[in-house]
């Protein structure tokens, strides 16, 4: 970890995709990338950072100079980047974070800045800071909808929440007691919470199984999904155990080992596409997306936020060509028609679902968008 961790920072945690002979070139569109490369969230950000890198040298004829950023999964680090890509680098488009607080604190600085923010978290922010923020995850509340309906397809009438503080956490307790309601699904009766920084819930582990819910949802992301799973597990919970998008990551069944067998992870189909029909929308895009992904990290590397990595370059590829028909790059002109490019794009099929962002819509998927997994032999399998 500390020999990958230097990597980064070898890089000076800076990724330059148009240089000349090791000179930086100032290319015609930048675009500033903050990911958590460190710290909690760093199983989240590092696959994104890692697709970034197959990303090409230039779009719509134009070069790019695409600037990576840790932001160490804190917010304060992650606004430090946001400030620093608008004034300092002149970025036409905002990236980030994979981690949900570093995104939601982001927001703000980059409404004021009036440049768009495509977040790789389901970023959920207040009224007034919504307008230059697009979601590249599903949002939660589609994602909660795939999970409630296959929760009373097996009969489940009873939850336990065990979840994160922030707002990650919050945010799909919300949805998911919302989209309950709506779906007549089932009620959570019991909540817990822990940090993602904490190394133990035993005691949250203990409340919740003494509760004896039909099954758990568990809110955590990436490595950090499993720890909180086995350990209801080891307090001797039986019933189903439900995990979130962010948990879509093979570090959750390389932690949690047998103790994960049989969980169901609700995801979008890009980890998935070998399993996917042929007349599912995103099965092409899908392969694509784990052919060029394992071809360059080996064989069994797919995740769902590399994933994001290969739909963000999918959309810049839409909305970039539309947008320089109204504006040069390094331009107010340039970055407003961004945002309107984005929102007019129209149906887009990408690895994760169809996107269709609009004015009045930047979280663009459609309750079609999630699928739940099951974990059978160390391995997903879809759910039907």
């Amino acid at each position: 970890m500390k020999a990958r961790k230097n990597g980064f920072l070898k890089l000076g945690i800076v990724l330059t995709l148009a240089s000349l002979a090791g000179t930086a070139a100032r290319a015609d569109i930048t675009i500033g990338i903050s990911l958590p490369l460190t710290g909690p969230a760093s199983g989240l950000g590092i696959p994104v950072a890692n697709y970034i890198k197959l990303w090409p040298t230039t779009i719509a004829g134009e070069k790019l100079n695409v600037i990576v950023l840790d932001d160490a999964t804190d917010p304060t680090k992650g606004v430090n980047n946001a400030r620093r890509f608008v004034t300092e680098d002149k970025a036409d488009i905002v990236m980030g974070s994979a981690a949900t607080p570093v995104a939601v604190a982001m927001a703000p600085v980059m409404a004021e800045a009036k440049t768009v923010q495509f977040s790789f978290s389901p970023a959920v922010v207040s009224a007034g800071t919504d307008g230059w923020l697009f979601r590249l995850p599903q949002g939660n509340a589609v994602m909660a909808h795939a999970m409630i309906e296959h929760m009373k397809k097996n009969g489940v009438k009873t939850v336990g929440f065990l979840g994160y503080t922030d707002a990650y956490g919050e945010s799909w307790l919300k949805d998911f007691q919302d989209q309950s309601s709506i779906l007549g699904g089932p009620k959570v009766i019991a909540t817990e919470r822990f940090a993602r920084a904490d190394t133990s819930v035993t005691a949250q582990a203990l409340k919740l199984v003494s509760a004896n819910p039909d099954a758990m949802l568990i809110v955590a992301s990436g490595s950090g999904a499993a720890m909180p799973h086995k350990a209801v597990v080891e307090r001797g919970y039986k019933g189903k155990i439900y995990q979130t998008h962010a948990a879509a990551t093979r570090d959750l069944m390389r932690i949690g080992g047998k103790d994960v067998e049989g969980a169901y992870v609700v995801s979008g189909p890009a980890v998935i596409p070998e399993q996917l029909p042929a007349e599912h929308p995103s099965k092409t895009l899908a392969l694509d997306f784990v052919t060029k992904y394992e071809k360059a990290y080996g064989a069994g590397n797919r995740n769902q936020f590399a994933g994001h990595g290969y739909d963000a370059w999918v959309v810049l590829e839409k909305v970039i060509p539309m947008a320089l028909k109204a504006g040069k790059p390094g331009t107010p002109e340039f970055r407003a028609a961004i945002r309107s490019s984005a929102e007019s794009m129209g149906r887009t099929v990408v690895a994760h679902g169809v996107l269709n962002y609009t004015k009045t819509n930047h979280w663009g998927f459609t309750t079609e968008t999630g699928l739940v997994l099951k974990v059978v032999n160390g391995d997903w399998k879809i759910e039907p």
